[in-house]
């Protein structure tokens, strides 16, 4: 009989905020839709440690890594500091991927001064493009090919930093082409590769870039955020990316992640992990552990175990 998923679980990508602190102006009421996403207000509200613990109590979840969540681009080491701060009592962001825009003149400084902390163990400057302004996240769609910001990517490996590869899915082979012009660089493919368009067409561009990805042995890939744009999702619908993804990447090279708070805009955290459990509940142990577990402490520098969690 299929057996889902019971051991330990490391969250891969998630977010935290404080509105008070007015440093994300992309959830502002007036900054209007962002990313294909929706309406956001009720993402507007503070998502805190507590917050996510008690969304995670069904769930064995041990450690967590914290994505950059938008915070000002001109003070994004202020959000590596505030992180500090937090309580790390239930595991919840023991590691960071940071905010460095790449293509600004200042982002060497940027990329040391992130590199200094060592929880720090990737960079995210989003890259998801699309032509209508309410569906984009980046300003640009040609980031990926210019050459101060493929500099500054270049620095990434010196400073033993990883890069999360956030794009849409017609930007994939694009992103494919970034990989192999950089091997030595480890990056992780965000949210499925985005398969925003969701027509059979869409859907098998998406299958073809996803593949293409793939044929570089230096992307991970995040099964996350299944529902952003699957609004009428069902377990058939999620299973359909969980399989394309583990057709591609296999689970070696994959790991599960909630991206909540965001992910709540369309389905509640035990939907998201329940979902999860009973799509790969045929599969191996071995194959089981890894998406939910060892993909994510390998990827992520979670190797540390101490009682009772990872050490801090």
């Amino acid at each position: 009989m299929p057996e889902p998923y019971a051991g330990p679980i490391v969250d891969a990508h998630h977010h935290l905020w404080d509105l008070d602190m007015q440093r994300h102006p992309w959830l502002r009421p007036q900054a209007g839709e962002r990313g294909g996403l929706g309406d956001l207000e009720p993402l507007r509200r503070n998502y805190l440690p507590a917050d996510y613990s008690r969304d995670a109590a069904r769930h064995n979840i041990v450690a967590t890594v914290h994505v950059e969540a938008g915070w000002r681009a001109d003070d994004s080491l202020s959000e590596t500091t505030w992180l500090d701060t937090l309580d790390k009592q239930d595991g919840v962001a023991l590691r960071y991927v940071a905010r460095v825009s790449l293509a600004e003149p200042d982002a060497p400084a940027s990329i040391a001064a992130q590199a200094a902390n060592p929880r720090v163990v990737g960079i995210r400057d989003i890259l998801s493009w699309d032509p209508d302004p309410a569906r984009r996240f980046a300003a640009r769609g040609d980031l990926m090919e210019d050459p101060v910001w493929r500099a500054n990517l270049a620095q990434l490996r010196g400073a033993g930093l990883g890069f999360d590869l956030m794009v849409f899915a017609p930007q994939l082979l694009a992103a494919a082409r970034l990989a192999a012009d950089f091997p030595d660089q480890p990056f992780v493919l965000n949210h499925c590769g985005s398969p925003i368009d969701r027509s059979p067409e869409g859907l098998r561009a998406w299958r073809t870039g996803l593949a293409a990805v793939a044929a570089n042995p230096n992307v991970r890939i995040k099964i996350s955020d299944l529902v952003a744009y699957d609004p009428n999702w069902t377990l058939s619908s999620l299973a359909m990316v969980v399989d394309a993804c583990l057709e591609s990447f296999g689970p070696s090279r994959a790991m599960f992640a909630s991206d909540f708070p965001v992910a709540g805009l369309r389905a509640t955290f035990d939907e998201v992990w329940d979902s999860f459990k009973a799509i790969t509940a045929s599969l191996s142990a071995h194959e089981q552990h890894a998406l939910f577990f060892g993909t994510a402490v390998e990827t992520y520098g979670l190797h540390r175990l101490a009682p009772g969690g990872f050490a801090s």
